[in-house]
């Protein structure tokens, strides 16, 4: 399911309104998308040298149908290294750069999961807190599920994004403004399985935490964003919309259907479907900020982060690089050099990564142009996770088995 509640190949614009020019195109043959992906080194540079992750990253702009643009950011103690390659905007010179905007998609669970267990730290909210508890108006049947279900994607409650209600909505009018805390009315009032039993991403369950938050605290979500997240970090350009429009400058997002020109879907829907789901609007600079802080030791308590790190068998979406295991608003992407903890995200005309040393060393950041799934491009997004790992090992000082 796409981290934002829109459909995995979004509707096209008339072709007289697609923007001039495509990214180059070269073949790169990728396996299949089956557990760890190996991945191809630059000549004369090793795997994971800097060499060759710039080398990565052109690859995967030029495949048949890549991402127009890509940015990564690694840091790594006091230094940071910005690596770009494509254009941020189709027919314009410029690579993407470290303060542009984009979507970040269900990253934006990461940051309902940083708000959620701040108030479980000053104990405004419990782990064991129940939806009967906090939200007694939704569905009866959805009581006893806890926020610690909610964050780990193991609730049961249907996804909203799947309605044929919200979808009619979307597809009538993609700006469409949606009150957010009416977006679970469009998820059936029944319990996909016992809560607790299995693992099932659902994007209405972020739905629920920011709903609890402000059940608990008695302000809006926005606000605890700004007061638990943004504001301490210092994250000054992450904001969460209602509207469709980017702040400038921003990286334009694309639908990559070749042999048509990529078509710019930046704008072509409203934030407000997605809210504590999938809707923030942020740069890679803030995102690495972000997840160097609330992927490593010191944010959370002890014990909160203990909890947090109770790991289930669960892939984010789409699938982060290694192998994937679920904590509480938060995922353990287990690769050959070593687990990094962090979420990725994916919508119209973006894809997103994002993950942290466990020890607070450093932080790495992949953002590409292009809405990337396992179920329209697993080729394309084999190679991304190869990519993405191979940030990984650079970010973990290239160790190796």
């Amino acid at each position: 399911m796409s981290a934002r509640p829109l459909p995995s190949r979004p509707p096209r614009p008339n072709p007289r309104t697609r923007p001039a020019g495509r990214c180059a195109a070269a073949l790169v043959a990728a396996a299949a998308l089956v557990g760890l992906v190996p991945g191809p080194a630059a000549a004369g540079g090793r795997p994971d040298s800097p060499t060759s992750l710039q080398h990565r990253l052109d690859e995967l702009v030029r495949a048949a149908g890549g991402p127009p643009g890509a940015i990564a950011v690694l840091r790594r103690g006091d230094s940071t290294e910005v690596y770009r390659a494509g254009v941020a905007e189709v027919g314009r010179p410029g690579a993407p750069r470290p303060d542009d905007h984009m979507r970040i998609a269900s990253v934006a669970k990461a940051f309902s999961g940083a708000v959620a267990l701040r108030l479980v730290d000053r104990g405004a909210l419990a782990l064991d807190d129940t939806i009967g508890q906090r939200l007694p108006d939704l569905p009866a049947a959805w009581h006893p599920v806890t926020l610690r279900q909610l964050l780990q994607h193991t609730s049961g409650l249907p996804d909203y994004t799947g309605s044929d209600a919200f979808r009619a909505i979307l597809g009538a009018d993609p700006h469409h403004v949606f009150d957010p805390h009416h977006l679970l009315d469009y998820a059936a009032p029944v319990l996909l399985f016992t809560p607790g039993s299995r693992y099932q991403y659902s994007n209405s369950d972020n739905i629920a935490v920011a709903l609890m938050a402000e059940a608990a605290t008695g302000r809006p979500y926005e606000e605890l964003l700004g007061r638990l997240v943004d504001r301490p970090l210092g994250l000054h350009d992450t904001s969460l919309p209602r509207g469709y429009r980017l702040p400038e400058p921003y990286l334009h997002g694309y639908d990559v259907t070749p042999p048509d020109a990529p078509v710019d879907v930046s704008t072509m829907y409203g934030a407000s479907g997605a809210w504590a789901s999938g809707g923030i609007v942020s740069t890679p600079a803030d995102l690495a900020s972000f997840i160097g802080a609330y992927g490593s030791a010191g944010f959370l308590r002890p014990q909160t982060r203990r909890q947090q790190l109770a790991f289930v068998d669960g892939a984010s979406e789409p699938a982060g690089p290694g192998v994937n295991a679920a904590g509480l608003g938060i995922f353990r992407y287990t690769t050959r050099c070593g687990a990094v903890y962090g979420h990725t995200g994916n919508t119209a005309g973006y894809t997103q990564f994002a993950a942290a040393a466990p020890d607070g060393s450093g932080a790495v950041t992949v953002s590409v142009s292009e809405q990337i799934t396992a179920a329209a491009r697993p080729a394309l997004l084999a190679q991304l996770r190869d990519v993405e790992e191979g940030f990984v090992c650079a970010l973990l000082n290239d160790r190796k088995p």
